[in-house]
């Protein structure tokens, strides 16, 4: 049934470097449907999470908002319920807003405006995922040493049946909409898969896909005189340990890797069939994007944290034919916090709350249209480093901060590898200190220290003290009924 506003679909991978699908111009991983996407569509080259970690990730691209702004700065943070998020302005506006897979929450809220989720959720919603740099061990709550032994093909596993549940529920909401008769709000519908997140196991079948592989561009070696003290602090929390540092365990866990993206290309594909079968698609935006990428080997290091392409840049595919270009490009820098209002200017409502995304929606309208100063920024304050870090993204400039004595400049357009820093040349002294001096208007780079350090030990407190007595989840789990189905909350 047809409606007044656009009915949305966003779809989240989770741990998807955009640089490593076809879509983005990868010789080998095959993503058909993100092909499509971008053909009937526009696909940006600089998109960036604002947080290479999931679940701060998650909460700035709901609410709008830096991570440093709401104070979710690690997975263990709580994602306050006095928060207004996207879900809150879409129901204002009268839209049914529905999940369907992963949306890593932590604290007792796990709806956050959604009106119904039709899964649970897949990691726990505690505090138990805390970095503490009150400690010597820059580790935090990384997790090292499990990778090694959980990489290649496998017959099934807690990730497929998480994502395989998310499919099916999705499909089956898209469904009944499409076949009621009934007068139906718009809708949002958030799909959020686990693949292509390590561990790095994939089916047999899609293993088989990629029998030859590309191995790291980059190795540890080549960006010895590059690394900043970011760098040094997360080789010890996410660099390749020794018994996966191997061509052959690398082969494997890329083979596994591009296999789990195959994966999730085919559930898009699925979902947009779907839509178009039960007559849906016409008048649905589609934005495809995840939380952030995963490094895959290169410089030596493994998953995210850090403000390098491979971790930090993500897919973001916009496709409404019905209103927005169609098989375009843009190098504008947008990042996950954008896309709330950027939704606001697609229903054309104004967001009345304060948020620090910039909408892009210009750019899905118009050809001409360009914005130099536009920026892009991630922040990373959490397991493996030992202060605040930054990241600024300005035209073709990347500027990674943690100091005045450890910065990094790339310039993307003539070093899409980031293999040489700039920040010692006179010549980029002016963009530099544009740049930086972005960073030190925007954040109180203190004040964002010990409200880190203050989060931390309040977090470990509550989990040692919810340890005794009677044990309370906030995981979050649908209700069900006698016959074991989604109850839905009409």
């Amino acid at each position: 049934m047809t409606t007044t506003k656009p009915n949305i679909v966003i779809i989240i991978s989770d741990q998807m470097t955009a640089a490593l699908t076809g879509a983005y111009g990868h010789p080998i991983v095959q993503t058909p449907s993100m092909d499509r996407l971008c053909e009937e569509g526009v696909r940006f080259d600089r998109a960036y999470t604002n947080c290479p970690i999931c679940s701060p990730a998650r909460a700035a691209m709901m609410a709008g908002c830096y991570t440093s702004t709401i104070g979710t700065y690690d997975n263990g943070s709580n994602f306050a319920a006095d928060i207004p998020t996207l879900a809150h302005f879409l129901r204002d506006n009268d839209y049914e807003v529905i999940v369907s897979g992963k949306m890593h929450f932590i604290g007792p809220d796990q709806l956050h405006g959604i009106e119904e989720r039709l899964t649970t959720d897949i990691y726990p919603s505690s505090f138990a995922w805390y970095a503490d740099w009150s400690q010597d061990d820059p580790r935090g709550g990384a997790i090292k040493g499990i990778l090694p032994k959980y990489t290649g093909a496998y017959e099934w596993g807690t990730q497929l049946t998480y994502d395989e549940e998310t499919h099916f529920q999705a499909l089956q909401y898209i469904r009944a909409r499409g076949t009621s008769k009934e007068e139906q709000k718009p809708f949002c519908l958030i799909v959020s898969y686990t693949h292509p997140h390590s561990p790095y196991l994939t089916t047999q079948e899609y293993f088989d896909l990629y029998p030859k592989i590309d191995l790291p561009r980059v190795t540890k070696n080549d960006v010895a005189d590059v690394d900043n003290i970011m760098d040094k602090w997360l080789y010890v929390c996410g660099g390749i340990p020794e018994d996966l540092s191997d061509d052959e365990t690398i082969t494997r866990m890329r083979r596994s890797y591009y296999g789990m993206i195959s994966y999730v290309d085919d559930k898009v594909g699925e979902l947009i069939d779907n839509l178009d079968d039960f007559g849906l698609r016409d008048d649905t935006a589609i934005i495809m994007t995840a939380d952030h990428g995963d490094m895959m080997g290169e410089r030596g290091l493994i998953e995210k944290r850090v403000f390098y392409d491979y971790s930090a840049r993500v897919p973001m595919i916009c496709s409404y034919p019905k209103l927005w270009r169609q098989g375009t490009a843009s190098t504008a820098p947008v990042s996950l916090i954008d896309l709330f209002p950027t939704i606001a200017d697609l229903i054309g409502k104004e967001v009345p709350i304060a948020i620090d995304g910039c909408s892009f929606y210009q750019y899905l309208k118009d050809d001409e249209y360009s914005d130099p100063q536009r920026i892009a920024i991630s922040e990373y304050h959490c397991e493996g480093v030992r202060a605040p870090c930054f990241m600024i993204v300005q035209d073709k400039y990347k500027l990674i901060y943690v100091n005045d004595d450890n910065m990094q400049l790339f310039d993307l357009d003539n070093d899409p590898d980031e293999l040489h820093d700039c920040s010692n040349d006179e010549e980029y002294s002016s963009t530099i200190q544009q740049l930086r001096q972005i960073l030190l208007d925007r954040f109180d780079f203190a004040a964002i220290h010990r409200d880190v350090l203050a989060k931390q030990q309040r977090s470990l407190y509550i989990k040692q003290s919810m340890r005794k007595g009677e044990h309370v989840s906030w995981d979050y789990s649908p209700p069900y009924n006698a016959d074991t189905k989604y109850v839905r909350s009409k």
